[in-house]
């Protein structure tokens, strides 16, 4: 029967269970991911396991997201990561070498292989026809530990990619098109593979964008085939003897199926503030712009710079706009500046940052009070930037550049009266740097791990008792995000390994007091609407509402990553079984789950819930392992069990 490259891939990985959609599987993983803003926990919850080495065939700890030195929290943490690292094996890409999804393709992506990552945008590997997915720091741990990956059998969306992308518009503009037609939960629980002869207009690196940003479609991962671009890129960096063809069989089939001709994308924007509110950029035209961001998580290779500074070239920004460059390795700015690219960006008045995600999580470059902020990054959700208020946009490099020019937001085709379109082809070869890795060796695994002032152990929780009495502290509305629940930002993200600390800022967002309620209330009960967790991978948004007693979140649905990071910690993800009762729950209700611990053991799916003596049914959707998981009280205790 012939096969989609999905199901050929997690075929040739699947440990248990077959490829029936929403079945639980589980797959063997080739290599791993790690951040520092996700990994410091991830290398605590390793450690806890009690492994000597890790058991992956590679894995990688990058230090991208906290590289802001304002007092010694994030340097204590990297000395961490860096002599955990050497000690297990890891390899130690350090702050200012580059973005762990820029830096990954780079030099470790393997066609074929499985990826996961401590990080949400691990899906960026499709760049190469890797099939990466974003998970929790615990699953990540485990993965290390060699244990296989469980998540549900994902349907597949067949996306078929006919003609070619115009003048001006580029691989942005086709994973906006995805967010306009399925917004920001259409994908959940589906991988997208993108397949066609559209396929083989796109470089290597304008797949990493597409992938990259897939996950804000709330999707799996995403996979491209391994082609001649495949093998180009990889001979480009040198590691030619990687490449791998790979392809769907002819006539395979899919779950589901779209299409998208290329060559009738035009410019889009998503405005504030979610990556699925996505329209033309002509329909905002003219708004005056105060900061224009490219690059970072996304958006941040040689070809995204170069378009850039071609566009820029014998230019300057306009004086009532900040132009600022996030390269996402240092080697992309090495070769923009052999390409002579960063003397154009510095001329045309561009600030240039260090390799690194910097705005994308607040981490510096906030805008001000009320500003509009036009960035190539993968998400605006409110107060990602830093700012309370902010207006963030989400663009491709050209209607970045356009509107850096002008000062107001542009459809950068109006640059066509002034310019040709500066078409930018990748290098054959690359200058290639990877001295600043530091490689794995039986030497270093003598390392003595440094421990600042900054790690605190982590927090022990109790099995699941027989009946639960729980207070609503909190109603929360559609799509909160994980970076409503646990934000982001220099003030907040330092404190990643210290739980006690880093769970004063829970809700924060939406209700500077939820710490403080939570204490007086002792065990809580969330109440959420659809897609709830949705964005980043952070197992904190799961693992600091755990320590202040949240022990249900009562939702009309769940993002697959977050629902997976509750059961890691004992945290019981319930679904109205009535979506009409999410309306009729207040906050300071009490409720009830009384044998709990019985209905689980015995495997119920409905659950009686009682709201202030009122009885309302609940559903529980969770495989065997996570009632296993909940019932003592989180995957640690399970592992240790």
């Amino acid at each position: 029967m012939p096969k989609n490259l999905t199901h050929k891939i997690l075929e040739s990985h699947l440990v248990i269970g077959k490829l029936v959609a929403g079945e639980e599987i589980a797959i063997r993983i080739d290599q791993v991911l790690l951040q520092d803003a996700t990994g410091t926990m991830a290398m605590l919850e390793f450690e806890a396991l009690g492994i000597e080495k890790i058991k992956a065939e590679l894995a990688v700890q990058y230090v991208d997201h906290n590289i802001i030195q304002t007092d010694n929290k994030n340097a204590d943490d990297h000395v961490y990561l860096q002599s955990a690292s050497a000690r297990y094996g890891l390899h130690f890409s350090p702050a200012g070498n580059g973005v762990s999804h820029q830096v990954h393709m780079e030099r470790f992506g393997v066609p074929g292989k499985t990826l996961i990552g401590s990080d949400s945008h691990t899906p960026g590997a499709a760049g190469v026809s890797v099939l990466g997915i974003g998970a929790g720091g615990l699953d990540v741990a485990l993965a290390m530990a060699g244990h296989p990956y469980h998540l549900p059998c994902p349907k597949v969306l067949g996306v078929r990619l006919i003609g070619k992308l115009p003048q001006w518009v580029s691989a942005k503009d086709v994973i906006l098109e995805m967010l306009r037609r399925y917004d920001v939960k259409g994908c959940v629980g589906k991988i997208v593979e993108y397949y066609g002869p559209g396929v083989a207009s796109l470089s290597a690196t304008d797949r990493e964008t597409i992938g990259n940003m897939g996950t804000e479609l709330g999707a799996t991962s995403s996979i491209f085939p391994s082609d001649e671009n495949t093998r180009a890129y990889l001979e480009a960096q040198g590691r030619g003897s990687d490449w791998t063809g790979l392809s769907a069989d002819p006539s395979a089939e899919y779950d589901e199926y779209d299409e998208i001709d290329l060559s009738k994308v035009e410019p889009l924007i998503a405005k504030p503030s979610s990556p699925g509110n996505v329209v033309p950029v002509r329909e905002v035209a003219g708004l005056k712009v105060d900061q224009v961001i490219v690059g970072s998580s996304v958006n941040s290779s040689f070809r995204d710079l170069m378009v850039l500074a071609r566009i820029l070239e014998g230019r300057h920004a306009s004086p009532w706009t900040s132009l600022n460059v996030n390269p996402g390795s240092r080697q992309v700015i090495e070769n923009v500046a052999a390409g002579g690219g960063v003397l154009s960006l510095l001329r045309a008045g561009a600030r240039i940052h260090e390799p690194g995600c910097l705005g994308c999580i607040g981490m510096g470059q906030a805008p001000g009070s009320g500003q509009v902020s036009l960035r190539t990054m993968p998400r605006n959700f409110p107060g990602r930037s830093g700012t309370k208020d902010d207006q963030v946009y989400l663009c491709s490099p050209e209607t970045g550049a356009a509107a850096a020019l002008k000062g107001v937001i542009t459809d950068p085709r109006d640059l066509g009266a002034e310019m040709a379109y500066p078409g930018v082809e990748d290098p054959k070869e690359y200058i290639v740097d990877e001295l600043s890795i530091v490689k794995p060796s039986e030497e270093l695994r003598k390392t003595e791990v440094v421990r600042g002032p900054n790690i605190a152990p982590l927090p022990a929780f109790e099995v699941l008792p027989a009946s639960i009495e729980t207070k609503v502290v909190l109603v929360a509305g559609d799509n909160i995000s994980t970076d409503t629940i646990m934000p982001a930002g220099s003030k907040v993200l330092p404190l990643r390994s210290n739980i006690p600390a880093i769970s004063r800022f829970v809700f924060s967002i939406i209700d500077e007091e939820f710490p403080r309620k939570c204490e007086e209330a002792g065990a809580v009960t969330i109440v959420g609407g659809e897609n709830y967790g949705q964005g980043s991978s952070r197992e904190h948004a799961a693992l600091a509402p755990r320590f202040l007693g949240v022990r249900v979140v009562l939702a009309k649905s769940f993002a697959r990553i977050h629902m997976a990071n509750l059961c890691n910690y004992g945290i019981i993800p319930l679904v109205f079984a009535n979506p009409d009762d999410y309306s009729s729950i207040n906050t300071g209700a009490t409720v009830v789950y009384r044998d709990i611990r019985h209905k689980l053991i015995e495997g119920a799916v409905e659950l009686p819930v009682e709201v202030d003596g009122k009885q309302i049914r609940a559903l529980l959707r969770v495989s065997e392992r996570m009632r296993r998981m909940l019932l003592e009280g989180g995957a640690l205790n399970l592992v240790g069990k």
